[in-house]
């Protein structure tokens, strides 16, 4: 019979709470660092070993929007997930232009190069989603598999704003962020209104506090389509690599309308899973299904 202290069984319950709460423990998923995009400090953390996988957050959220779905691909991949430029750790340029979606592919490319690679898995959810289209649209070669979470081919995107008048109703916060002053109204607090997890609520507060708000803004000025829509008239590059989709159906921003036809804009195999019941937020409304369906997808 083992005889323990209550010191040991102190520390022994001390570690188990620790190893329990790894999920949402941010210093627990990876290692800080950083890349450099043309002077720009891109900050990421990093776990894993393997070949490399970037995740790429949206708005408004950082680099931590991945705490779920880091352990289980950190078993497969060398995983990086970064805070996009303005947001938490990275620098926050000031300017429009700085935020042009040639820029945000500019990141992710350095963020490779950083690693020493030429290609990796990209991932994207919202504004990451479509800076990681672009990237496998612009720069094929860098881009081995492609998983978008919740954010529509652009193309289809672009076509619903045009024809659907829901879609034109759902994007009004867009064009209200396209304001000259539409910063002012934002606070840290206010923009974890989405965060159901009441652990992890504090550090979005303090990331978005370390945030430039109109850095985030400069997303939707510099690269959302603007008023009038207008159905588009050229073709982008096809996707050359395999696409996975995950789409939460409830989300109130991007309806689903706008995944119809994405099959025209890829050459290879496209998986495509809806969620009911998961909204915008679909990798944490939703984590086990969408950790276990990129996992399987990936190794497939």
């Amino acid at each position: 019979m083992i005889h323990r202290t209550p010191l040991t069984l102190l520390t022994t319950l001390l570690l188990a709470s620790l190893f329990m709460a790894g999920s949402t423990n941010a210093a627990e998923l990876g290692e800080d660092g950083f890349a450099d995009s043309n002077g720009v400090k891109i900050h990421f953390v990093t776990a894993g070993e393997g070949p490399l996988l970037v995740l790429i957050h949206g708005f408004p959220d950082y680099w931590y929007t991945w705490r779920e779905q880091i352990p289980a691909l950190t078993e497969h991949f060398k995983v990086v997930a970064i805070d996009q430029r303005g947001y938490n750790k990275s620098d926050q340029p000031e300017g429009v232009d700085n935020y042009k979606i040639s820029k945000l592919v500019g990141d992710v490319a350095a963020v490779v190069k950083h690693f020493g690679e030429e290609q990796a898995v990209i991932v994207g959810h919202d504004w990451g989603g479509m800076v990681a289209w672009s990237c496998a649209m612009s720069m094929p070669q860098m881009v081995d598999r492609l998983i978008i979470l919740n954010l529509p081919h652009p193309t289809g995107l672009q076509r619903e704003l045009a024809n659907n008048p829901d879609q034109q109703k759902a994007s009004e916060y867009a064009r209200n962020f396209q304001k000259e002053a539409a910063a002012a109204a934002l606070t840290a607090e206010g923009l974890t209104f989405w965060v159901k997890d009441k652990q992890a609520r504090p550090q979005y507060v303090e990331a978005f506090q370390r945030s430039s708000f109109e850095g985030m803004l400069n997303y939707y000025k510099a690269n959302y389509p603007r008023e009038p829509y207008e159905v588009p008239t050229g073709s982008l590059p096809k996707v050359k690599c395999p696409v996975l989709m995950i789409h939460g159906l409830d989300d109130t921003a991007l309806l689903p309308g706008a995944l119809n036809d994405t099959w025209q804009w890829v050459e290879k195999d496209l998986t495509l899973v809806t969620v009911p019941g998961a909204g915008h937020f679909v990798q944490q409304d939703a984590p086990e299904l969408v950790t276990k369906t990129m996992v399987n997808w990936l190794t497939r």
